[in-house]
């Protein structure tokens, strides 16, 4: 008896169906470049893989946490943040979250981020009194600011980043002016890990924040002082991490969340795209080798992405499906 081609390949074509969708249904993909270098190494690292693994018409687009989660939360794009560093937008990001527009993917960074006010490690190793931030502030002279030594100094961070405001609210609420502090804000993220590179190559005091992972934390030596007090979320919520904040208080950092976030559309639209986010972590001791490579050698952050993908295979691997795999075996081979 013959069989009616007809249905047969109706038959067929509702298998193969699904998996063409599957291949076509990325499309364009907006993600956010911070400005600190891990995050830009990994936006580079998701340009590539979406580009060349999934097909999708990828795009990077500056920003910094701020700016960037008001515009993703108001107006739905960019449509990946790969690094976001949420407690200073804890309250808002919860409330994005539960109200549907913006869904975690993965922890960007498998340990978590590391964030607070350091010292060099020569300075707590001569002053092994100096242990929190309150004995820091006891001796301005071990921090000079570069353009009065008799002030002491506290760096801040760059414009956009939401450590900027936390680390002026806790400088007022520890009286380091009247203590004899001045906070200098940088302009630039260059500009916050310069002042410690040229602090170790004066052997001179300095005090501020900064994280980690970065290149300058893998070359020089820092000591993280304790706050003195526990974290207070509460606080932290509804003051430290507020700006212009009236009456901060003493306050611990929190343990730094660090996510990839993605809107809701994104979600629904490219469900494969969005696995390969879901999958992919990674470790601060990783990041770091990248970083420092990358500062040995002057490469930029397209430049450490394909390093990464030509020499880490057996861990990029695991966040992607066999053909996005061989997808991107191809092209780092062929180009």
């Amino acid at each position: 008896m013959k069989t009616p081609l007809a249905p047969l390949f109706l038959a067929s074509a509702l298998v193969f169906l699904p998996h063409m969708a599957a291949a076509e249904e990325c499309g364009d993909v907006s993600i956010a470049q911070m400005s600190w270098q891990s995050a830009d190494l990994l936006a580079n690292i998701d340009k590539i893989i979406l580009s060349k693994g999934y097909g999708c018409e990828a795009t990077l687009i500056a920003g910094d946490t701020l700016p960037t989660f008001n515009m993703m939360n108001s107006e739905g794009k960019p449509d990946i943040v790969p690094e976001m560093w949420i407690n200073s937008v804890r309250e808002s990001f919860d409330t994005a979250v539960s109200e549907g527009r913006i869904e975690i993917a993965a922890e960007s960074l498998s340990d978590g981020g590391v964030e607070g006010w350091w010292i060099p490690q020569f300075v707590a190793e001569a002053h092994p009194d100096i242990k929190t931030i309150e004995d820091a502030l006891q001796r301005p002279e071990l921090f000079p600011a570069a353009d009065d030594s008799s002030r002491g100094a506290i760096h801040n961070c760059p414009p956009g980043w939401s450590c900027r405001i936390s680390t002026a609210n806790l400088f007022k609420a520890h009286d380091a002016a009247q203590k004899g502090f001045d906070l200098v804000d940088a302009k630039t993220p260059q500009d916050l890990s310069s002042s410690i590179e040229q602090a170790f190559e004066e052997q001179r005091g300095w005090l501020g924040y900064y994280w980690a992972p970065t290149p300058t934390l893998g070359k020089y030596e820092m000591v993280r002082l304790d706050f003195g007090v526990p974290h207070d979320k509460t606080e932290w919520d509804t003051c430290t991490a507020v700006e212009d904040c009236h009456n901060p208080q003493p306050n611990a950092w929190p343990k730094s969340s660090v996510y990839t976030v993605v809107t809701d559309k994104f979600r629904r639209s490219a469900t494969e795209a969005y696995s390969y986010l879901a999958n992919r972590s990674w470790s601060n001791r990783t990041v770091n080798g990248l970083l420092a490579w990358m500062d040995d050698n002057g490469a930029t952050a397209e430049e450490g992405a394909r390093y990464f993908l030509e020499n880490n295979e057996e861990l990029w691997s695991t966040w992607v499906t066999p053909e996005a795999a061989e997808k991107l075996k191809n092209y780092l081979a062929n180009s």
